[in-house]
């Protein structure tokens, strides 16, 4: 009679195999998402659903207005605001603006934690107000530098830019330029001007907490400093 030899092998193997499926599924699915996305404007975004049960855990209903305007129908304004408010170097990159980096290492090092500065780039933003959730960890930000390549692999400059102007947050519950120009300005994405695209710009950074209609003395600074800067920005590479 043969006995059997028990070992840790078997649970360990089985365990190695259904992680290997589990990543297997998730690099198909994310890939056919981005892909699929290239083509088809999200309907809903993790960020709009937390954020609606953010508001529902607190008794605070807030809603989703989200209005998707297409590129072409942006004031060249609030694409120069944009641009110029939250990545300057947008088309002279892949993905991560290394000399935007080293920038912010070295004012964190001077500020020694007393302001922390970022560095991320508008095909980050996209990539994580459009498939990833709110927080600061290892693992969001992981899976945010993985889509970021995704992005910038099978997107175009002008596609990034057309989806994170109209997923990212411009207020409370408002996402998108079309709802965010109506709600400030009452006008259309297209009919922005200069010195509205750019208080637009300039609450991106904190949509929940500041607000182009009300600006305080720190959003005025960030807009005047914003048109001035968009004054000279290019959008040739959008054409």
């Amino acid at each position: 009679m043969v006995r059997r030899r028990f070992t840790s092998r078997g649970p360990l193997r089985r365990v190695l195999r259904w992680s290997g499926r589990v990543l297997a599924a998730f690099l198909v699915w994310s890939v056919a998402s981005v892909l699929l996305l290239r083509f088809v404007d999200p309907p809903l975004t993790p960020l709009m659903v937390l954020r609606l049960g953010e508001g529902l855990l607190h008794a605070r209903w807030v809603g989703v207005d989200y209005r998707w305007v297409d590129l072409g129908d942006v004031s060249p304004a609030l694409l120069a605001a944009v641009l110029s408010s939250e990545d300057a170097r947008f088309f002279r990159h892949h993905g991560v603006d290394f000399a935007e980096v080293e920038r912010a290492r070295a004012y964190n090092r001077r500020q020694q934690g007393r302001r922390v500065r970022g560095a991320s780039t508008i095909t980050m933003q996209c990539a994580r107000s459009t498939f990833l959730w709110t927080g600061r960890n290892w693992l969001r930000k992981t899976l945010e530098m993985y889509f970021t390549a995704l992005l910038e692999l099978f997107w175009s400059k002008r596609r990034i830019l057309e989806v994170y102007i109209n997923v990212v947050e411009w207020g409370d519950g408002v996402y998108g330029i079309g709802a965010a120009a109506d709600r400030a300005f009452r006008v259309s994405a297209a009919k922005l001007t200069p010195p509205q695209a750019a208080l637009l710009a300039a609450v991106l950074p904190s949509p929940r907490r500041w607000s182009a209609t009300r600006p305080t003395q720190v959003v005025k600074a960030r807009a005047a400093r914003i048109a001035m800067v968009a004054k000279t920005s290019s959008l040739k590479p959008l054409r």
